[in-house]
Parts: C-alpha cells; sequence; structure tokens
C-alpha cells in the first residue's frame, strides 16, 4: 500500500486495552478516563484478521501497544497468533514494563511473549530516580519496571529499547544516568519530544524539551556525537553514536524536526476498532462497524486501502492541535 505522498505503508500498531495501571502525565492525566466498554473492544479475533488482511496488502510489521498490553489477559497468546499469519515479519511490544517479571503458571510474561515469537520490547523508562518517576506516573512502580526490563533481557528478546520522554526541569539532570544505564543493558535509548496527544498544555515552556538542546546536553558528558543516518528502527527516530563507546542513542524529534513525517510507514488500530492513518490527526475511520457487519475479506482490504489513501502528508501537532482523544485511547 501507498498513499498519494509515497508513504509505503508497511508497520501496523494494533491497541489492545486503553486501560493502564499508570497514569503518566503526558498520557493520561488524573481526573477521570472514560474506559470503552467491554463491548466496545475488538476481540483478539477480530484483531487477527485485520491483521491477516493487512499483511496481503503490505503489513510486515507489527506492534502491539495499549494503554498497558500486558493488563489484558491472554496477550502472550494473541501474539503467537500475531506471528503465525504469513506475511508478518515481526512482532514488538510496547509496555511500561511494570508486568514483565510478572509470573504466570511457571513464567514471566517476559518469558511467555518471547516463546510468543515476540522479538522486541520497548519500554517506557522517564526516569531512573524512585520520587522521580512517582511524580511522573503517579505510581511507585519503578522496582517492578527495571525488575522487567531484567527478565525481558532473560527472555532473550532480540532488541530492548527504552524511550524517555523528555521533560523540561526533569530529563536534563537524568540524561547520564540514562544513558549508562541503557549501556550496561545494551538497550537502544531513544529520547522522544512531547507531543499534544493528550493535551496542549504539555507543549507549555515549563515542560517542553527540544531533542536538539537534549542533543547538546548529553554532548556536554560524551562529546560530539556522530549521527548515523542509515541506521533504523521501524520508527521515526533519528540515531546518533557516542564516539567513545560505539552506543547508539534515538532521538524522536515530532514538534521540532521538520521531516519527521517524510519517511511514515505505519497505520494505527485502536482497541475500539477506529483506523487511523496518523497520530497527529483527527482522521480515524469505523473499522469495527465494518468487521461486525458481516464484511468479506474483500470488503475489509478496500476499507483499509481507503483509508491508507486519506492518509494527509503530515501531521498536525505543530498547528495548535487540539486533542480529541487521550493517547490511552489510540495506542502508544
Amino acid at each position: 500500500m501507498e498513499d498519494l505522498f509515497g508513504h509505503r505503508i508497511s508497520y501496523l500498531r494494533v491497541s489492545v486495552t486503553d486501560r493502564c495501571n499508570e497514569r503518566c502525565r503526558y498520557c493520561m492525566p488524573e481526573e477521570e478516563q472514560a474506559w470503552f466498554a467491554k463491548e466496545e473492544t475488538l476481540s483478539y479475533d477480530e484483531m487477527v484478521r485485520v491483521v491477516r488482511i493487512g499483511a496481503t496488502l503490505g503489513i510486515k510489521r507489527i506492534r502491539v501497544t495499549g494503554g498497558e498490553p500486558l493488563t489484558r489477559p491472554g496477550i502472550a497468546g494473541f501474539c503467537a497468533e500475531l506471528t503465525q499469519i504469513p506475511g508478518i515479519e515481526s512482532v514488538g511490544i510496547s509496555t511500561n514494563g511494570t508486568l514483565l517479571a510478572k509470573v504466570e503458571n511457571g513464567r514471566t510474561l517476559a518469558e511467555q511473549l518471547a516463546a510468543a515469537g515476540v522479538r522486541t520490547a520497548n519500554v517506557s523508562l522517564d526516569s531512573l530516580d524512585r520520587d522521580v518517576y512517582q511524580r511522573t506516573t503517579s505510581r511507585d512502580l519503578l522496582p517492578r519496571v527495571l525488575s522487567g526490563i531484567d527478565a525481558a533481557i532473560d527472555a532473550g528478546f532480540d532488541s530492548i529499547r527504552l524511550n524517555c520522554v523528555l521533560m523540561k526541569n526533569q530529563t536534563e539532570r537524568e540524561l547520564p544516568a540514562l544513558i549508562d544505564y541503557a549501556a550496561k543493558k545494551n538497550a537502544l535509548l531513544r529520547f522522544i519530544e512531547l507531543m499534544p496527544v493528550s493535551t496542549q498544555e504539555v507543549l507549555s515552556d515549563d515542560n517542553f524539551l527540544a531533542i536538539a538542546t537534549a542533543r547538546q546536553l548529553v554532548e556536554q558528558t560524551t562529546g560530539p556525537l556522530i549521527e548515523e543516518p542509515d541506521f533504523k528502527t521501524n520508527g521515526p527516530a533519528v540515531y546518533h553514536r557516542i564516539p567513545a563507546t560505539g552506543q547508539r542513542i534515538g532521538f524522536i524529534g515530532a514538534m521540532t524536526n521538520l521531516h519527521f513525517c517524510e519517511n511514515c510507514n505505519k497505520l494505527r488500530l485502536t482497541s475500539d476498532g477506529k483506523l487511523r492513518p496518523c497520530l497527529g490527526s483527527y482522521l480515524e475511520f469505523d473499522l469495527r462497524s465494518v468487521l461486525r457487519g458481516g464484511c468479506s475479506d474483500a470488503e475489509l482490504a478496500a476499507f483499509f486501502q481507503n483509508v491508507v489513501a486519506r492518509k494527509p502528508k503530515e501531521h498536525d501537532f505543530r498547528h495548535n492541535y487540539q486533542p480529541n482523544r487521550r493517547m490511552i485511547a489510540i495506542g502508544g
């Protein structure tokens, strides 16, 4: 599938739930969240069917997200089904890490996911300071996150990526510790600019820290970074290498990188069955009604292609974007 601007679509992010056991201030603030009712949420069978049709159209990579995807029962079995779909080359998971070390039936969830064929784990890690972590997430769960990262390492994931959301007057002092921790764990560290997905207020001068500023602060410790334009993962990160150690660090700058959308290759399926061509756009299309209306595989494929044809050239975050959904209801 290719959109009107030459984006070749090969990557689908599948949100399996809007539930989460944390309350990150940039994702789901403390005020009351209207959860999806059970009947509004797609079943695993419905999601598998969507992925199967997507694979016939060129979808090759899947990332399972939430909310927190590990809060939904049966997640490892669902991932195992995805890995068996012809054409799907990789399945990864995005998680806050708090449940990766949880033991069920004698195995950690990380071990169950690895056995299911999940090869990569993106773990949110905004701070290594327990008090700061609690202020950011409203939960005192940092020890569980660190245990979860160790569980993922022990389970043998091919790649563990640590995602740190940049927050002014917080992340600056965390940079050396995060870099050192990622190096010790052989994990790929990425710094991500705040985006106005859940609230516009996160972009205030008191909160927003640009990737250019973060890079300058990193270089005060590491020396000049070497950009590696040919090193890519599935997303829009721009990677740099620390010359002395060879460690890679990624920077994801949706707000300040004017080329951010040029190579976008993804669609998003929300847990309530909306297919979204862009995170930073109001556009979303009701796939659930089509699925539950008895559509044929050919009709489902045509729905996919119609959504791709509506994919915008770039996101709207720089144009006074006013969120219409919380990030939790879109998928991380």
